[in-house]
This record gives structure tokens, C-alpha cells and sequence, in this order.
């Protein structure tokens, strides 16, 4: 099976559908992002039903690849989806690297498991208790896609994250490549832009 990750394409500007530069009416199709909020591009099925790709790319449930308004600097917490640049290792293990989205799982100092059955379990840094994470935008059977990383045990690191893709078995994440840099975090998804 093809494992694409959720590369994303930077727009080179702050607007959606116009290009950049010229121009000082609102045409059709025009929408304003206030700075510093960047708009991303979706172009794999890695998070596939939540952030959908265009067909007929493998995976892909969208009739256009949707986009992400980022908001940086935004305070995160867990189960945000997150625009990061991706640890280098990423480009190895996956094919690709540079810019992904992924939701995030793990918080600094925590220890994640994939049980034998694709439900991630948390344990925080100073408990011995287990906590199974509570996933309602994942349906059972992309749980049980992907068996390759069942009954593994994951720490995160302080000062990085945990990422995770929701279509888990297309997505290349911190499963394989480890954890990620808070300082290599872009930004919060704020808003999705899907056109039909």
C-alpha cells in the first residue's frame, strides 16, 4: 500500500483562489486572511475524512484538495490539527518531507501506546495509570487499518510532540519518524476551506 504523508503546499501569498499582487476589488472566489494567519493546501489522504485530498489520488475523498487556515503562535493542546515542519528523518521513512498536518496526540513528557487493536492509550510523565484517548473522528475500521504499529509503546520527549495522522493507514507520522520540535510547529489549524 501506497503511504502518502500530508505534505502540505505552501500558497505563496495570503489569499485564496486570486494569486498574489494587483488587484484591489473582491472578485468571485476571493477570500481575506488577516496576518499573520497562512493558508496550507491538502494534498494527500493522510488525514482523510477530516482534511480531504482530491480524487483520483489514492485515498482521496474530495472533489479539490481542501485548504487550512494556520494561525501561529496559538497555544496547543491535544487532538488540535497542526501544521509542523517535519524532522528530517521524516524524508527518509516516508518518501517525502517538509511541510505536514497531523493531529496532535502526545504532549511533551507523555508516553503514547497503539494497543492491538489501533486505540492509542496516554500516559502522563509522572503516572503509571494508562488513559485510552477518546478519538470520535476516527471510525473503526482506519483504526484497524493499519496494524503495523499495534502493541508499540512511543515517548515523547519534552519540548516536542506527538503526531498522528486520522487516516491511520496512510499516514507516514511519529509512529515512524518520532516526535516533533515545539519550535518546528507552524501553527493551529483554525479553519478548513473545502470547495465542492
Amino acid at each position: 500500500m501506497q503511504r502518502l504523508s500530508a505534505a502540505l503546499l505552501v500558497t505563496s501569498c495570503l489569499l485564496v483562489f486570486a494569486g498574489c499582487g494587483g488587484g484591489s476589488s473582491n472578485g468571485p472566489g476571493t477570500e481575506f486572511v488577516k496576518a499573520p494567519k497562512r493558508i496550507f493546501t491538502i494534498p494527500s489522504s493522510a488525514m482523510e475524512p477530516t482534511l480531504n485530498c482530491a480524487k483520483p489520488a489514492q485515498g482521496c475523498l474530495g472533489t479539490t484538495d481542501d485548504r487550512v487556515v494556520v494561525q501561529p503562535g496559538k497555544s496547543l493542546k491535544r487532538l488540535d490539527i497542526v501544521v509542523f515542519r517535519t524532522p528530517q528523518r521524516a524524508a527518509v521513512e516516508c518518501g517525502e518531507g517538509g511541510t505536514f498536518v497531523k493531529r496532535l496526540i502526545g504532549l511533551p513528557g507523555e508516553t503514547v501506546r497503539e494497543d492491538d487493536f489501533g486505540n492509542i492509550w496516554i500516559r502522563g510523565p509522572d503516572s503509571k495509570k494508562w488513559v485510552k484517548l477518546r478519538e470520535p473522528y476516527l471510525s473503526k475500521a482506519r483504526r484497524l487499518a493499519d496494524t503495523e504499529h499495534f502493541g508499540q509503546t512511543w515517548h515523547v520527549p519534552p519540548g516536542k510532540y506527538f503526531m498522528m495522522g486520522d487516516n491511520r493507514g496512510e499516514s507516514c507520522d511519529s509512529r515512524v519518524w518520532g516526535s516533533v520540535p515545539a519550535g518546528d510547529v507552524i501553527g493551529l489549524v483554525v479553519k478548513i476551506i473545502r470547495t465542492r
